[in-house]
């Protein structure tokens, strides 16, 4: 796609650019040149800069200019650079960073892949190639971190979630209320977009590492502390409400029965991945993490893919009616790994607290009975859930 052409699409989309910056003196102009081969409709958020930044902006007069009195951090920036293009009417904005990492003519890749998209309600992210050489390796771990985080909370996978390279719906963006100011904010935005329905994806771009020219204001402790702190946030919100919220809404949609066989009982999944749904259930409900299984459980059933509801229901085999039993059984699982033996009742153990006195017995115990249990009802369970399936496809053929 030539120049000429992405600027009349940029145009038909109503899309501009914005540039957040902040003592960049060294990248800001290459970035801008670069991006003015490709439209004019350019948003510059210089925040708070002591260099020569303001210098170099005066001899763009024809770009709309934001000069910040005192730095606030990159998520504040965004966010004034997102209510200015707002205010002029934009439809979208792409964010580019100023420190001259991203190569604005990588810009029709986020044009074409928008003009491509039968969903517009859509917010794009540039992929870095991180294995690439010159990439510092903070980064790439960061960049895993965040990743890993994301699909968690959000349930879709990405290669890159913390480019700053995007293209935001930014109409749709102003119906939501942002919280952070700093680096966490390009977490915020697009976990809360995706809660919300935009569609997120990444596409694929070029970067940059030049270190005798980048300046990088992020601070590993400090900036770190704040995205953790957000994802812990995230992850308390998932459970509560986005998870529940997002089951109830397929119940309304989909009706009492097909919901239940299609997203509680996994009607479509094959006999494996219940029965493992099965066997982490029940390995989870007989350990000894008291008060944890249910977060334990669905956290896992997520990582590893498996039913959900399944590995919910199996981890209630250590219901409070059923706890004596298993503090018993935990209890002689141990005695029995260890080659010891105590003579107390399972009156005596839960009414005097005696395997609170021997500790090691009981975790030793409820761990092995844990996985023996586990592999038991997982197999039983595999071979059952095959029969039925098996008698299922027969009538099918009739």
């Amino acid at each position: 796609m030539d120049n000429t052409t992405t600027k009349q699409r940029l145009t038909d989309l109503q899309c501009c650019v914005i540039i957040p910056t902040y003592n960049n003196h060294k990248t800001l102009k290459r970035v801008i040149d670069g991006v003015l081969n490709y439209t004019n409709a350019v948003i510059v958020v210089n925040d708070g800069a002591t260099d020569s930044t303001e210098t170099i902006l005066q001899a763009y007069p024809q770009l709309t200019q934001i000069h910040l009195p005192k730095n606030k951090g990159k998520g504040n920036a965004l966010q004034i650079g997102f209510n200015k293009a707002v205010e002029l009417g934009y439809q979208y904005a792409i964010t580019i960073d100023s420190d001259g990492q991203h190569f604005p003519s990588d810009i029709p890749v986020f044009v074409d892949a928008l003009v491509a998209s039968e969903e517009k309600n859509i917010l794009l992210i540039g992929a870095r190639n991180m294995t690439q050489e010159g990439v510092p390796k903070k980064s790439s771990f960061g960049n895993k971190f965040s990743n890993f985080w994301f699909w968690f909370e959000t349930g879709t996978s990405l290669d890159d979630t913390q480019s700053g390279f995007r293209l935001y719906p930014i109409q749709e963006l102003k119906k939501r209320k942002f919280y952070t100011k700093k680096f966490e904010f390009e977490i915020e935005v697009i976990v809360k977009a995706a809660w919300s329905g935009t569609v997120v994806k990444n596409v694929p771009v070029n970067v940059l590492y030049d270190e005798t020219e980048r300046v990088s204001h992020f601070r590993p402790f400090k900036d770190f502390t704040r995205i953790s702190i957000l994802n812990t946030w995230f992850v308390i919100v998932t459970f509560l409400y986005i998870k529940p919220r997002d089951l109830y809404r397929k119940y309304r949609k989909k009706g009492l029965k097909r919901f239940v066989m299609e997203d509680l009982l996994g009607n479509d999944d094959s006999p494996r991945k219940k029965a493992l749904s099965i066997a982490l259930g029940v390995f989870i409900g007989l350990s000894p993490f008291w008060g944890f299984h249910t977060l334990i459980v669905i956290f896992l059933a997520i990582l590893f893919k498996l039913n959900k509801a399944i590995a919910f229901a199996f981890s209630n085999v250590s219901l409070p009616p059923f706890i004596p039993f298993v503090l018993y059984a935990s209890s002689k699982m141990g005695q029995f790994v260890l080659g010891i033996e105590y003579s107390y009742t399972m009156e005596e153990m839960t009414e005097n607290f005696e395997v609170l006195k021997h500790l090691k017995t009981y975790i030793v115990g409820s761990f092995s009975l844990a996985l023996v249990a586990s592999v038991v009802v997982g197999l039983l369970g595999f071979l059952i859930l095959s029969i039925v399936q098996g008698k299922q496809k027969l009538l099918v053929h009739e």
